[in-house]
């Protein structure tokens, strides 16, 4: 299964936000151990170095930290590319958040199966899955135990 993490769920990781960041962690670790391919827009890549500058912004060598960073979430993700179409499309789609629905677009166009969130208000209406990262990790399980019954 390809899904998209959204933008939160990976900075919830690696700021160590509370509570949010045990599940995150989960998923980190489920694409680590190849159970999902856990996938990243281009346009994400951008948003994860903006808020791990802010996360250095007292120590040294801020910019080398934030690129160690981002290849580690680039070594770990498969990157989409977000094209201009998915701009164009996130336009028409119901949603009150553009840059998620950039990502939703991008997600769709890639043929990724869902995204997981952390704030699935932002994904209403949206015409692929959507879990929470809780959800998820639920999702999981239950297909675990259907592969260990058959």
């Amino acid at each position: 299964m390809r899904v998209l993490v959204d933008t939160n769920v990976i900075i919830d990781v690696l700021q160590n936000r509370q509570p949010w960041c045990e599940s995150g962690k989960k998923i980190f670790l489920a694409i680590a151990n190849k159970q999902i391919i856990g996938c990243v827009a281009a346009k994400q890549i951008a948003d994860i170095h903006y808020f791990s500058r802010k996360q250095f912004r007292e120590q040294e060598n801020i910019d080398k930290k934030c690129r160690e960073v981002v290849t580690k979430i680039m070594a770990l993700f498969e990157l989409l590319d977000t094209l201009g179409i998915d701009c164009q499309e996130a336009v028409a789609l119901d949603n009150n958040d553009y840059e998620d629905a950039i990502l939703i677009s991008t997600a769709i166009r890639s043929g990724v199966d869902a995204v997981i969130t952390r704030d699935s208000n932002h994904y209403k209406s949206v015409p692929i899955t959507v879990y929470t990262t809780d959800e998820f990790l639920n999702h999981l399980k239950d297909e675990d135990k259907k592969g260990h019954t058959s």
